[in-house]
């Protein structure tokens, strides 16, 4: 159930579109934290209301006692102390969340995203079909030049949004595939499965996670091997993943750092940060392996400040790069 509960809370958290308070989460989705890693994160609201820490009914403004701690006014509770974590605040990372519903569709890692508009992405295609996602099915029922925007001729298009309290059956017509967040995809193993319907083949998934797909890479990224060196299979962190995964998604074209380090969500000033092997760790493979290919895969124009990746692994390692 636990699983259960967390995608739950992902789909609640992407749907609302803005931070929760931990003391608003339910049981249930407050013990289902610590299965999401690293989909959730802290952050902060504002701190000039909360809800009444006591009933969890009421907004209500917050005062110094006057005594260094904090209270609450509340219109049927009356005062009620505030405590530090009654001001704890969780929000979605919804990049993890765009990232992983690709990976479940199988989308070619090579297609960026796109936003189309406040609340609505183009994350690629699968099966040849764009797949949208949307914060609110009602928008693209307001605005279906969305849908235009990203139509093929002879093609479907997929639609990913959160469920709306009314609507039953299909809400598209013909050439438009509602999948519904809530229903069609779940957490699984630290990530995003999805759940085809009776009679569609499931989408090709590599037996061992560290057969490379994407050339040199696995599927979601984490994995590269490559034809020479002393590491064999290379597992990397996730922001190395995502630093291959945004040059990759380029297509060999060169780029800035910034350019780079902004697709892959990290705010590092180059690529080559992530990679780098601290002191204490010096000689383990485990550090030395992903610089290992970073500096084989990775071509540094360093005059221009442009980075590529090779769309094929180089027959011996390159030198060391910037």
């Amino acid at each position: 159930m636990a699983t259960h509960d967390a995608w739950a809370l992902v789909c609640r958290l992407f749907a609302g579109g803005t931070p929760i308070l931990r003391a608003a989460l339910s049981p249930r989705e407050s013990a289902a934290l610590p299965a999401l890693g690293q989909a959730v994160k802290p952050t902060t609201l504002d701190q000039r209301f909360l809800l009444c820490p006591y009933c969890q009914q009421h907004r209500a403004q917050v005062w110094g006692d006057g005594r260094g701690g904090r209270t609450c006014h509340c219109p049927e509770c009356g005062p009620v102390s505030v405590a530090a974590d009654d001001m704890a605040a969780l929000a979605l990372d919804e990049d993890w969340l765009r990232r992983k519903l690709r990976l479940a569709l199988s989308i070619e890692s090579r297609d960026g995203i796109d936003a189309l508009g406040d609340g609505v992405w183009r994350l690629g295609d699968s099966r040849c079909s764009p797949v949208l996602l949307a914060r609110d099915l009602i928008r693209l029922w307001r605005e279906p030049a969305l849908l235009d925007r990203v139509r093929v001729a002879g093609g479907a298009i997929r639609v990913i949004t959160p469920k709306p309290r009314e609507t039953r059956g299909a809400p598209f017509g013909p050439g438009v595939e509602w999948l519904a967040l809530e229903d069609r995809f779940a957490f699984y193993g630290g990530g995003i499965s999805f759940i085809a319907p009776t009679g569609e083949p499931p989408a090709p998934q590599a037996s061992d996670p560290r057969t490379p797909v994407k050339g040199p890479f696995s599927a979601d990224f984490r994995w590269v091997t490559l034809p020479e060196g002393p590491h064999g299979p290379i597992r990397l962190t996730e922001a190395q993943a995502a630093v291959f995964e945004a040059l990759w998604s380029f297509k060999g074209e060169p780029r800035t750092a910034d350019q780079i380090m902004r697709r892959a969500g990290l705010n590092s000033d180059k690529p080559i940060d992530v990679f780098k092997v601290k002191a204490r760790d010096k000689g383990k493979p485990e550090a030395e392996g992903p610089l290992f290919a970073y500096r084989a895969l990775v071509v540094v124009q360093g005059r221009q400040g442009l980075y590529s990746i090779r769309q094929a692994p180089p027959l011996r390692s390159a030198a060391s790069q910037p």
